[in-house]
């Protein structure tokens, strides 16, 4: 009899771990599942940040783009201006004693202009009379490449 009641009790032993395994196997799946849960939801949060950072390089490309061509026609508008006044040795100085009312006229009305240019190159909108300008006389001379689209120089 006593070796029945050891096997009986090695037997409802067995059984009884069996049951806390199962147990804590199925509590450690439930553990599993829920960091699986999480773990997906995380990834969708670092795929579409993902996609975000990839559309946000792409706009900072494209602003780079258009500030680097807005830079480079500026450059392109302060060599043409420094061509026109130093074209043939001119004496600023000399021809403002000499025709004071005309270079203060020149002069006051290239300011306006290159107010102007300031003005567009920081984001003002152009006017129909500037996008429509085609003439010479017509465009800003300052800066035609930004003020005037549609003008050609000829």
């Amino acid at each position: 009899m006593g070796f029945r009641l050891f096997f009986i009790g090695i037997i409802l032993s067995t059984l009884l771990g069996a049951g806390a395994y199962v147990m804590k196997l199925q509590k450690d799946n439930a553990i599993l599942k829920g960091n699986v849960i999480k773990m997906e939801s995380a990834i969708a949060d670092q795929k579409n940040l993902i996609e975000n950072q990839k559309k946000d390089f792409a706009e900072i490309l494209d602003a780079n783009k258009k500030v680097n061509e807005l830079i480079n026609n500026l450059k392109k508008d302060l060599d043409d201006l420094d061509k026109r006044f130093s074209k043939k040795d001119r004496d600023i100085g000399k021809l403002a004693i000499d025709r004071t009312k005309v270079i203060e006229r020149i002069i006051n009305k290239g300011s306006d202009n290159a107010t102007r240019c300031i003005e567009i190159a920081s984001g003002s909108p152009l006017t129909e009379s500037e996008k429509n300008a085609t003439k010479k006389s017509e465009i800003n001379p300052e800066c035609p490449s930004i003020s005037n689209p549609k003008y050609i120089p000829y």
